[in-house]
């Protein structure tokens, strides 16, 4: 499906009307001479939710430093020996980790997150278009996206602000309490599956909708994929629930094909609100990242090891020659014999064992494998969730539960639909179905606790390449096998990094902002000590229990 769209004027006009948790919002805002819900249409912060929720209304804050400095290399997708980048060295640097949340003190303005910049919109969308006909699929689409929204923060960070959220305007309730993950779950799967099934192709078109331009069919595909991924968020923690919801899904009907892959395109004209906020990290603006972020030597080998016909497309070498220069070498190498991933947890100091320098894999920078720049431009998609994802989720429901088909005929869906999608970036990465079926010819799915971990390999290869690493990581938490400590699918090699704060082990979850401290004291003080083992990057959320 085709997304082209200009959002400015349509940001610039939710922000004159936007509700939210703010203490004096009902003494500055009820002016009657003002916007009220009376004159405004309220598809317009529909938009808003969707932009910020893509990390495009924030000049980037949450995307680079929840998503790409902490989840991209964590997960060792990409690697990189700045400094400042504390996930793959196991480092607890607290405004980084509370930036995806909202500002901390300190933080520029600008750098809101997903509580000023996501909930306050799409609650607001939900609450003004309660029981008014004219906005009935606005209503049931808002709420499908609040969960979307609400899936992440509290993947993120466990049990948070959920049920008060964003009603400070309506409840006069300016101090939420942090709601338990379980039951922000519970509630998640009631209204996507309420919300989805109440969607009406006979009513209202959703103006502000930028990822289907309010299609109801394909809102009913994406609500059905979600409430798929939701549900087997479950799968340790609560199986009989994760498969009443699964096969819920599936009975209702999940995407079918790449058409049906939902994501928000930037606009490469620049301007706060409109750049791809992963392509501008990634080219530099916000410092050197541009020459240093490489793809991982993890993610890479992977690639190299299995002949994926991905790895020519989405990797490139000899792409920026000068630490100091933003621009691209046009006669980058796209050849995959030469790509050469960068190893995780390494810096560019004086220790020899953490020194790049030092490591056997250097020669220079340049020969490591950046993204290929049609992957990172600034009028590119953010994805939000696709078809690739939807199948392989199928397929572990296949394999783990015995829902829904064959495992293998998701598998197959799944890894050609992770492979052609790329396409979506540009017609020049496009990967042949012909190309992603010898692919799999070579590589036969196998049954069992090897099926198990070909699936989500491959899933977190998909969510690797759309650059969603925050799904990436919640997946392989998910995932955990018995007896690894911890490691889910992929099995990652752990870094020893010196000052690390999780004894060497991958981050399980965010701590909560201590900005929350001063200004949502007591349910901010009883969150933080309920985290069983504590408010730390190695504590873990309730679905993610200990295999």
């Amino acid at each position: 499906m085709k997304k082209i769209y200009k959002y400015s004027a349509l940001i610039a006009a939710g922000m004159l009307v936007v509700a939210g948790c703010r203490k004096d919002y009902n003494k500055i805002n009820t002016n009657p001479a003002t916007y009220n819900q009376g004159v405004y249409n309220p598809n317009y912060l529909l938009t808003s939710a969707q932009v910020g929720y893509s990390g495009s209304a924030d000049l980037a804050y949450d995307t680079w430093r929840a998503n790409l400095i902490y989840c991209s290399t964590m997960m060792q997708g990409f690697s990189t020996v700045t400094s400042y980048w504390a996930g793959d060295k196991y480092l607890n640097n607290p405004v980084y980790t509370a930036a995806y949340w909202g500002a901390p003190s300190g933080l520029p303005s600008g750098g809101d997150g997903a509580y000023p910049e996501q909930v306050r919109y799409i609650v607001d969308v939900v609450q003004s278009t309660t029981g008014k006909a004219q906005y009935a699929n606005l209503h049931q689409i808002a709420r499908i996206m609040k969960a979307l929204i609400f899936e992440r923060i509290t993947d993120l960070y466990g049990d948070v602000p959920y049920f008060q959220a964003g009603l400070g305007y309506y409840d006069k309730d300016y101090f939420p309490v942090y709601d338990k993950q379980q039951a922000i779950y519970t509630d998640l799967l009631k209204e996507v599956s309420d919300a989805t099934t109440q969607l009406n192709a006979s009513g209202d078109i959703a103006t502000g909708d930028q990822y289907y331009k309010g299609n109801v069919a394909e809102w009913k595909k994406f609500g059905n994929s979600l409430l798929l991924r939701i549900a087997m968020r479950l799968s340790k923690v609560d199986p009989a629930t994760a498969k009443t919801y699964v096969q819920m899904a599936i009975t209702n009907g999940t995407m079918t094909s790449n058409a049906d892959d939902a994501f928000l395109l930037g606009d490469a004209s620049g301007g706060r609100n409109t750049n791809n906020r992963n392509s501008q990290v990634l080219l530099g603006d916000g410092g050197q990242e541009n020459y240093y972020i490489k793809w991982s030597q993890t993610f890479i080998n992977f690639l190299k090891t299995n002949n994926d016909p991905r790895l020519s497309k989405i990797a490139v070498t000899q792409l920026y020659l000068d630490p100091n220069s933003k621009v691209q070498n046009t006669a980058f190498v796209t050849d995959p014999t030469v790509a050469k991933g960068e190893p995780n947890g390494l810096d560019v100091g004086n220790v020899a064992a953490t020194s790049i320098y030092s490591n056997p894999t250097f020669t220079s920078f340049p020969d490591y494998s950046s993204p290929n720049p049609a992957l990172i431009t600034r009028g590119g998609p953010t994805f939000v969730l696709t078809y690739g994802e939807s199948e392989l989720l199928l397929a572990d429901a296949a394999e783990r539960f015995g829902l829904g088909g064959s495992a293998a005929t998701h598998y197959n869906n799944g890894v050609t639909a992770a492979m052609t999608y790329l396409g979506e970036y540009s017609p020049t990465v496009a990967v042949a179905a012909g190309d992603a079926q010898t692919y799999l010819t070579a590589h036969p799915y196998v049954s069992g606790a090897t099926g198990l971990n070909m699936i989500n390999t491959q899933y977190w290869a998909l969510t690797n390449t759309m650059l969603d690493f925050y799904e990436s990581w919640a997946n392989w938490r998910r995932t955990e096998v018995t007896g690894t400590n911890g490691n889910g699918y992929p099995n990652l090699t752990y870094v020893v990094y010196p000052g690390n704060a999780t004894n060497g082990t991958i981050p399980r979850r965010f701590p909560y902002p201590t900005s929350e401290a001063g200004t949502n004291t007591a349910n901010y003080n009883a969150a933080s000590k309920s985290v069983p083992g504590g408010d730390l990057l190695t504590s873990r959320v309730w679905w993610d229990v200990k295999q």
